[in-house]
């Protein structure tokens, strides 16, 4: 070879998947003042900077203080028009005043956690927050019972869904300008200890049996008895236990799915979905035949196999814990003359240990004699 400058094509390879962000939470209610279109806060001076101290009975405001006392990073702020407080308006038009308020964090790609802490001041936001979640498929809506709720009714038949994580009781907290201590809803604080949970352990981790701080208490205790009728209703309690403090005590969604009654399992396919989606956009336009199925087949098995290496599947080896198919069995000719690339995965998450349980013998005397 003479020479001289030359240029080599090498064609697209597999490209690593990383997976996406799951700590950042958006918060939609009403507040003093500020925009009406989503803000970014990284910190609960940035909100009171934004938005205003507000007055103590605005649970927004007290929701941000409860996600960055609890673990939180970052946020979205979406303000409601203040006209949607309280507003008795007909249903239908309600609901479509509401569907707009919410569209913009429909431009959020980066959110995976969504709470309305005004949920019971506005009717029918908290559905609204449901169908929004089940349309995007990428995040789930923390929302709670209503404030004086019995321990015995669960979710409302509109928000029973895998995309939901529903809790009981609200929180008190003390009041900045002094006397009685505030109830307030508990989704703030829940999603930021859910936040520093993914941070700590990782998304595929139960959120549960985690301490919520900057609380005074609860606004009503739930024993042991209620919390077995509620974790069948799909409601997550919020306990007070002597030494320990307060703690999440449950992780399900508010499914009656069993194969989604978890909220970790619904969080962590929505982590896989998204990560493999973004991490392959690299595919789009190129040529949809076996080199192009190899090197996606190949870009997805080393993102499994870092998350088996993690922990978060179950088995002992690879092929136990995940597949991943990109061929002729997996699409049709129409697909691949239409540029319909098909991958299948399948993976085996490993699951909560929620029980316990020991079986104990007691050994009669003859029985301990005889094993001597």
């Amino acid at each position: 070879m003479n020479p001289g400058v030359y240029v080599d094509e090498i064609g697209p390879g597999p490209r690593p998947i990383t997976g996406v962000p799951t700590t950042i939470a958006a918060f939609v209610g009403f507040a003093q003042d500020g925009p009406l279109t989503p803000t970014q806060i990284n910190s609960f001076a940035e909100y009171t900077e934004s938005f205003g101290e507000g007055a103590p009975n605005q649970f927004l405001l007290h929701a941000v203080r409860g996600f960055f006392a609890n673990g939180g990073v970052r946020c979205y702020i979406l303000r409601l028009p203040p006209e949607l407080c309280g507003a008795d308006l007909d249903r239908e038009v309600l609901w479509q005043q509401v569907a707009i308020a919410l569209a913009p964090l429909e431009e959020l790609s980066d959110v995976s956690l969504v709470c309305c802490p005004d949920e019971y001041s506005v009717p029918g936001i908290a559905a609204a927050l449901v169908a929004h979640c089940e349309r995007l498929r990428y995040r789930i809506a923390v929302l709670a019972a209503p404030p004086n709720a019995s321990d015995c009714v669960g979710p409302p038949q509109d928000v029973q869904s895998s995309y939901v994580a529903y809790y009981m009781p609200w929180l008190l907290m003390e009041n900045p300008r002094g006397g009685a201590a505030l109830a307030v809803h508990p989704g703030g604080h829940v999603a930021g200890a859910i936040v520093q949970n993914d941070l700590r352990r990782g998304v595929w981790k139960a959120p549960a049996n985690l301490p919520i701080v900057g609380v005074t208490g609860l606004t009503h205790e739930i024993n042991r008895r209620q919390q077995e009728s509620l974790n069948q209703l799909g409601v997550n309690a919020l306990r007070n236990f002597a030494g320990d403090g307060i703690r999440i005590w449950g992780s399900r969604t508010t499914s009656q799915d069993p194969e989604w009654k978890y909220i970790n399992l619904r969080r962590y396919f929505i982590y896989l979905e998204k990560s493999i989606q973004d991490g392959t956009q690299w595919a789009v336009f190129e040529n949809n035949g076996e080199t192009l199925w190899g090197n996606v087949k190949r870009a997805v098995d080393d993102f499994l196999f870092n998350e088996f290496k993690s922990g978060a599947l179950f088995g002992i080896t690879p092929q136990e814990a995940f597949f991943a198919k990109c061929d002729r069995s997996t699409m049709t000719q129409n697909d691949i003359d239409n540029g319909r690339l098909i991958c299948l995965v399948g993976v085996a998450p490993v699951r909560p240990t929620e029980f316990i349980i020991f079986r104990i013998c007691q050994l009669t005397a003859d029985a301990q004699a005889c094993s001597s």
